[in-house]
């Protein structure tokens, strides 16, 4: 037991000093039994901070150190490292959160200081009875997963395999290029998607150090951060692709035909398909679940590639970190019945538009109507359809439907020299290098309309569309007519989201894009260590960010792999032998497969190297055999004793 204890505490600037008497609250915890020293500094987190603390352990002989600041996820590392200089267990140390848990929640300075004062003793008591730990050091596997092989994906893949390391990279579709090859050209330069695209995208598909899993998804993954088993089912597309050659003979023969999902249903593919030109790999896939089976295809392949009775296939590999890329998808159109969403063939949504403007798109780049295939001489734009509204669909922006607006009506406006655009807006946001430029051009010199207000309703008039809405300039009520209405539907997360999630046992954001570890700080890692976050798997993104947060997810990566061993913290969970009843709890709790029972002892054991300390085992645990280190529940007693006054 620590009785030489030393707090220190932080001002904060004024982040804590503003609703917290730190003076006052020296006086009285230098008086808490156990403590020999207590001071406050401005800036304790500063290098004279830093200095204050190592000098005074030396003078005091000091045993443990409370720290009364901001919370430990900022600075836990930075006072670990500091105490450590001057020979004391960096495990001796804990920080007491009097900013986030205390200052920025209270305006009375009365019942700040009260709680700070409780919040620091609850610190007191805990670290008197903490252990000098060590951290727990084990091999990585050094080859790496990613899930998604859009821009994303393929970017990170490459950034890891051109620098030496082994990737297997996992994609659903049966092709990589996600998003991004459906698009025509992109903002604010207008250079073609495809032209952009297709280079990286077979560089990927042949790179000697990318092991490419298409028509794939992922089953199960165990282990942790370092040391990952993973599982992928290899969906079966019928198709040796050893064998297949690409010709396209057997497409010609399939009798069944079905919506393109390529192009948003506005074409048809057969039951045999490649999803378009450039797909890589550039091989065929049977849809199994609408083929008949009917042998025409097996008749005309003279390479002899079909066969029926391919299986899935699951793969079994070990990678040391994961980056998940997976994706966005679009707010359903069908949720806006007052817009015609689902029930009007021209009214589409923004990359069914995309496929009207693209080359290798249903019209081949021309613009024309769904309903009838005629050229549409007025087309509205919607923005903001289910984004930023939170009382019916969605509170945040997506970001990028401003400037992809922009684009399709400055496209539409190129293809159709006599149409008018007309864009319907709540307002402009051009947060991108080049975006603001891009936006003047169009307003001052593609004469492109713009009517700031949302429509309420569009309803079918003839073979065209009426939108009502309201001008919000003149606040007068406005009647359009037009041709085709394009809704910028809201980024949403792919769908398979949810249960990726619950398979990989990480964290998603109340709108369910994955969580990142800290906003600012640590951007592209996830909240459970060795996985990675990258493009619209986190948050909408334009390609540019999509782009450098794949190649930071890369670089944390390498990062990783340039260690020989990886040190992850002691914080994990022990078993008491003498204790233990081997009823096993623990062992099916563990969310990490990290308790393994000992038939010869009848107890239980922890591997270390899989713990996580995340409790679960704790919480099973009948008879308390199983403790946290340096988090036992005699310490959780004690703290929760001071705080509530015992």
């Amino acid at each position: 037991m620590m009785n030489r204890i030393g707090v220190f505490i932080c001002h904060c600037g004024r982040n804590i000093a503003a609703t917290v008497d730190v003076k006052s609250l020296v006086q009285e915890i230098s008086k808490y039994p156990g403590v020999i020293h207590c001071e406050d500094y401005k800036y304790m987190c500063s290098d004279p901070g830093q200095n204050l603390i190592k000098e005074k352990i030396k003078e005091k002989n000091i045993e443990a150190v409370v720290i009364a600041a901001c919370t430990p996820s900022l600075h836990s590392t930075t006072f670990r490292r500091a105490i450590g200089h001057v020979g004391l267990n960096p495990f001796l140390l804990e920080i007491a959160n009097i900013r986030e848990q205390c200052s920025w929640i209270h305006k009375d300075i009365t019942d700040g200081t009260k709680k700070a004062g409780a919040i620091i003793r609850a610190g007191i008591e805990k670290v008197r009875l903490n252990e000098s730990l060590m951290p727990s050091k084990f091999p990585v596997t050094k080859r790496a997963m990613v899930i998604g092989a859009g821009i994303a994906g393929i970017q990170a893949s490459l950034d890891i395999a051109n620098s030496g390391y082994e990737v297997v990279l996992v994609e659903k579709s049966p092709s990589i290029g996600g998003h991004m090859a459906q698009l025509s050209e992109t903002f604010p330069t207008l250079d073609c998607s495809q032209c952009i695209l297709t280079p990286k995208m077979v560089e990927a598909g042949h790179h000697k150090k990318i092991r490419l899993y298409t028509y794939s998804e992922i089953e199960e993954v165990s282990g942790t951060v370092g040391n990952f088993k993973v599982k992928i089912r290899k969906k079966s597309p019928s198709i040796h692709y050893d064998k297949c050659n690409g010709c396209a003979d057997c497409v010609e023969v399939c009798p069944i035909t079905l919506e393109n999902e390529f192009d948003l249903g506005l074409s048809a593919r057969k039951a045999i398909y490649r999803p378009f030109p450039q797909a890589i790999p550039n091989k065929f896939t049977i849809d199994r679940r609408s083929c008949v089976q009917c042998g025409l295809c097996i008749k005309v392949c003279e390479q002899g590639a079909i066969d029926y009775e391919l299986r899935d296939e699951i793969i079994e590999t070990e990678v040391g970190a994961i980056i998940i890329a997976t994706g966005y998808e679009l707010y359903p159109t069908e949720k806006f019945s007052e817009y015609g969403g689902g029930k009007y063939k021209d009214v589409v949504n923004g990359l069914q538009f995309e496929r009207l403007l693209s080359a290798s798109g249903p019209t081949q780049g021309e613009v024309r109507r769904p309903s009838d295939n005629k050229i549409p001489k007025r087309v509205a734009f919607i923005s903001c359809v289910g984004s930023r509204d939170p009382e019916h669909h969605l509170p945040y922006c997506s970001k990028i439907c401003c400037m992809y607006l922009l684009k399709h009506a400055l496209l539409y406006k190129e293809r159709v020299p006599d149409g008018e655009p007309i864009i319907f807006t709540i307002d402009i946001r051009t947060a991108g290098k080049g975006y603001e430029e891009f936006f003047i051009r169009a307003k001052e010199n593609e004469h492109i309309t713009y009517i700031r207000g949302k429509p309420g309703r569009i309803i079918k008039d003839g073979d065209g569309l009426v939108i009502w809405a309201e001008d919000m300039i003149t606040q007068k009520p406005i009647k359009v007519h037009c041709d085709m209405a394009v809704l910028a539907t809201a980024i949403t997360p792919s769908a398979e989201v949810t249960e990726l999630a619950r398979r990989l046992n990480i964290h998603t954001d109340t709108a369910g894009f994955f969580s990142e570890a800290h906003p600012k700080l640590r951007p592209v890692e996830s909240l459970v260590p060795g996985f990675f976050l990258a493009g619209c798997a986190q948050a909408p993104k334009d390609i540019p960010d999509t782009v450098a947060q794949a190649s930071a997810a890369a670089s944390k990566v390498l990062e990783m792999f340039s260690r020989g061993e990886l040190q992850v913290e002691p914080f994990i969970a022990s078993v008491d032998e003498e204790l233990c009843a081997g009823c096993r709890l623990c062992v099916v709790s563990c969310p990490y497969d990290a308790r393994v029972y000992d038939k010869e002892k009848g107890v239980v054991r922890v591997q270390e190297s899989l713990c996580l300390g995340c409790g679960a085992c704790i919480a099973a645990c009948p008879s308390g055999a199983t403790q946290q280190k340096n988090l036992n529940d005699q310490q959780l007693s004690r703290m929760v004793e001071v705080i509530i006054g015992c």
